[in-house]
């Protein structure tokens, strides 16, 4: 059994006929996703990398039973083309836009409340299951099939932990990056109940970092709630109270949370095994299978 993504996964790209778009779908078709259609507004009828582009989402749903929607589209517009997606009942939405303004994503939470639609990200490196689909912009070729279920919010980190993780001859169920903006969609705490519920995954890996109080909620949730052993990682252990590292959600505000001692401190009440390096987090993977 996958999580989100898997064999089943019919994908539409959100701004196929862009560079960004074109490129990665390319790259997701390669790795074996199964894309059926494009959305381009202006551009229906045209044909990109073989497959059919569409003026709307809800087109590309009907015509081919699209389940999935990846959104490579500027952030002025990506926006309203995850509430396209969203209006157009799609079951999983992954945004990959970077710099999405901050009222946008206010308006797409909202209507977050009133459909089915799951969204990842935004700005976010996407969604894999190792050897079935990925949607996003994952280097596929450095993921193995395995049973650690991995959530992040760091690209980067997520990359060299795998990496870590396939020095070490073990692979992943499936792989999240939720992303670092202050409002996203899917938290730690979905990512965590999914690999609950995943009869594939026997390991959680949470890699978080400062700023919010995400993985504090999450090491809540874990502690009332989850039986497989988890695994952490928090990167920002030397940042300045009050400076932006990376991501925009990556700041602490000085009120006593959102630093990494802090949520640090609250996965280890939690019974997490908490890692000093990404390293040292495939160590501790690697033990407990």
């Amino acid at each position: 059994m996958s999580v989100l993504v898997g064999d089943e996964t019919r994908l539409v790209v959100q701004g196929i006929t862009g560079s960004e778009g074109k490129f990665h779908a390319e790259r997701m078709q390669e790795y074996g996703t199964n894309v059926v259609a494009g959305v381009t507004p202006g551009r229906g009828g045209d044909e990109v990398l073989g497959v059919p582009v569409y003026d709307t989402v809800k087109e590309a749903v009907r015509e081919e039973d699209a389940n999935a929607s990846a959104v490579f589209v500027p952030p002025a517009f990506a926006g309203d083309a995850v509430m396209e997606s969203l209006d157009a009942d799609i079951e999983l939405c992954v945004a990959i836009t970077e710099g999405i303004p901050t009222h946008d994503m206010v308006r797409v939470n909202r209507r977050l409340d009133e459909v089915d639609t799951r969204l990842v990200g935004p700005n976010c490196p996407g969604v894999i299951t190792p050897g079935e689909a990925k949607i996003g912009i994952m280097p596929g070729n450095i993921f193995d099939s395995g049973n650690v279920g991995l959530v992040s919010r760091s690209g980067t980190l997520t990359y060299q932990l795998v990496d870590s993780l396939g020095r070490r001859g073990v692979g992943q169920s499936t792989v999240i990056g939720i992303g670092g903006d202050p409002i996203i969609g899917t938290s730690f705490i979905d990512s965590v109940r999914a690999f609950e519920n995943d009869e594939d995954t026997d390991v959680i890996a949470l890699v978080g970092e400062i700023g919010g109080s995400d993985e504090e909620r999450a090491a809540e949730w874990i502690d009332e709630n989850v039986t497989k052993p988890v695994v952490g990682f928090i990167a920002g252990r030397t940042a300045p109270p009050g400076k932006r590292m990376g991501h925009a959600g990556a700041i602490v505000s000085g009120s006593g949370t959102g630093t990494a001692e802090s949520k640090m401190e609250a996965l280890r009440d939690a019974g997490v095994r908490v890692a000093e390096t990404p390293a040292g987090v495939a160590d501790e993977i690697d033990d407990l299978l």
